[in-house]
């Protein structure tokens, strides 16, 4: 199915599915029902089946989903089998946790660069690399081949580096600034803020 046909909450939903089956695995389970999965997720055994059936039949009725079998689909289809390339805009207290979280590398996901414009960090470790300078931005882009940018600055300067990286060849972003980019079409956001989830929370105490 093409990808414009596939609504974007089901493409948000397969990365909790794949956390979820993996979870499943290292507790030595080998086959799910949808019903089962739904319960780890907090979905309908319905829409499971919904979902997954845009992407083709991956279980049998009354048998269940092989986990392992499951798992690898959902890696394909979510391309977390292959090795993207990310860096960071913004070496601040926030940029320094991202970049020393490992975990992005179990799913193929490598921080391969960091900048900031802040000339007293540049120069500095972070994590196992070092900040470089925004005049390096569009040469090492190119070089390192880096698909995917994520943005830890101020929202007064996240449209403008937004646009920066769309320049230089950047398609996807993931944007921790409390800020609404407007981009072309065509370029992915997605848009990371705590305080927004806080005050959703706030509602139902």
């Amino acid at each position: 199915m093409a990808k414009e046909n596939v609504p974007d909450v089901v493409i948000q939903r397969l990365p909790l599915y794949l956390r979820s089956l993996v979870h499943i695995a290292e507790r030595g389970q080998k086959i799910v029902s949808s019903t089962e999965l739904g319960a780890w997720v907090g979905v309908s055994s319905a829409q499971i089946r919904k979902d997954l059936s845009y992407f083709g039949e991956f279980g049998k009725q009354g048998l269940g989903y092989d986990v392992e079998f499951l798992i690898g689909q959902l890696r394909r289809i979510l391309k977390s089998d292959q090795t993207w390339h990310m860096l960071i805009v913004g070496a601040g207290a926030l940029g320094h946790a991202i970049a020393n979280y490992r975990a992005f590398e179990n799913w193929g996901f490598y921080l391969v660069a960091v900048f900031d414009n802040d000339p007293q960090k540049i120069g500095s470790p972070i994590g196992h690399l070092i900040i470089q300078p925004m005049e390096e931005l569009a040469e090492t882009i190119r070089k390192r081949h880096i698909e995917i940018g994520i943005l830890a600055i101020p929202p007064q300067s996240a449209q403008a580096v937004a646009d920066q990286l769309v320049a230089y060849g950047i398609r996807s972003l993931l944007n921790y600034a409390p800020i609404n980019l407007v981009l072309p079409p065509g370029i992915h956001v997605a848009h990371i803020d705590p305080v927004v989830s806080l005050q959703s929370m706030a509602y139902y105490l």
